[in-house]
């Protein structure tokens, strides 16, 4: 025979299989171990549903409850835990190993714009065709946008190159300094 359980994976009222459980009645009050058919019989009479908060139990624990706000109240708990993580998403910005003085401020500009807005930064230097000769060059370039940003962002993963790519994370840093009036 299939017990019908709910998508939840609650079991509840006539699907409760257990001769006897402990039961905690709809004010929360323990009302010690009673066979399952009193406990349907008393959530019945308070028109509420009998519901198996612990089946794992000795024996299995049973509440008297309203299922449909109490499952309406889990769901929305559960929107408002999901409303209040941020997340973080890694932007990325792109340096050749020739750039002007002032294309390479415009670009660390735009990554602390990202990293004020809380967002990690994936910097990367890219060598096209001789450059790949230079890496020594790429370092520096990459050591000066760790300087430039240093107030801000600190580096979560070191400089790694990966073929013609040489790159590294930056994240913000966990409290932001104090302005000084």
């Amino acid at each position: 025979m299939v017990i019908p359980i709910a998508k939840d994976g609650a079991i509840r009222n006539d699907s409760i299989r257990a001769r006897e459980v402990l039961l905690i009645d709809d004010k929360g009050e323990k009302k010690g171990v009673v066979s399952t058919r009193e406990a349907l019989r008393l959530a019945n009479e308070a028109n509420l549903d009998l519901v198996l908060v612990s089946p794992n139990a000795r024996p299995p624990v049973a509440k008297i409850m309203d299922y449909g706000k109490f499952k309406y109240e889990k769901e929305k708990k559960e929107k408002e835990t999901k409303k209040k993580q941020k997340k973080q998403l890694v932007k990325e910005m792109k340096f050749r190993l020739r750039i002007d003085e002032h294309d390479f401020m415009t670009k660390v500009n735009r990554i602390r714009t990202f990293i004020n807005a809380g967002n990690k930064v994936r910097a990367v230097i890219m060598f096209l065709g001789r450059d790949i000769m230079f890496k020594d060059r790429g370092k520096d370039l990459i050591e000066r946008i760790i300087k430039e940003t240093a107030d801000i962002a600190k580096v979560s993963r070191n400089i790694k190159v990966a073929g013609r790519d040489m790159d590294i994370y930056l994240e913000p840093l966990e409290e932001k300094p104090k302005k000084e009036d």
